[in-house]
C-alpha cells in the first residue's frame, strides 16, 4: 500500500484511497460509493480457510456499516496472525467474534472530540 493506514487494529489495517484519479482526472469506479477490497497474505493467515473465513467477515461487517463509510476505496489489510493455539478451528465462533468486534472498531466513523479551550481564552470568558 502506497500511503499509511488511516486506522490499525491489533491484526488489521484500513486503507483509504480517493475515488477519482488524480492523474487522469477519470473515476476509478463506475459509481461513487464505498469500495472495499481485501488484502489477506498468507504469511498471516496460512490455511485458506482461516482467509476465507476472515474476508467473509470483513465484507459482511462492512455490508452492514455501509451507511456510514466514506465515499472511497478502502482495503482492509490482515497485519499479523490470529493465534492458532487460541483459535484452533478457523470456523469457530470465537475467531469470527474476535474478527468482527475488530473491523467494527476499524470501520467506525471517527469520534468527533469537543474542542480543548486554550489558556488565554478561558481567562477572558468569565
Amino acid at each position: 500500500m502506497a500511503g499509511a493506514p488511516v486506522a490499525k487494529t491489533p491484526h488489521f489495517a484500513l486503507h483509504r484511497a480517493a475515488l477519482s484519479s488524480a492523474h487522469e482526472g477519470r473515476a476509478l469506479f463506475p459509481v461513487a460509493d464505498a469500495w472495499v477490497g481485501v488484502l489477506l497474505p498468507k504469511r498471516w493467515a496460512k490455511r485458506a480457510v482461516t482467509r476465507n473465513a476472515i474476508r467473509r467477515q470483513i465484507y459482511e461487517t462492512a455490508r452492514r456499516q455501509a451507511a456510514s463509510l466514506p465515499q472511497a476505496a478502502l482495503v482492509v489489510r490482515l497485519r499479523s496472525e490470529f493465534s492458532r493455539q487460541q483459535f484452533v478451528s478457523a470456523t469457530s465462533d470465537a475467531l469470527k467474534r474476535a474478527v468482527r468486534a475488530e473491523l467494527e472498531q476499524l470501520l467506525a466513523p471517527p469520534r468527533t472530540t469537543s474542542r480543548a479551550v486554550p489558556a488565554s481564552e478561558a481567562r477572558h470568558a468569565v
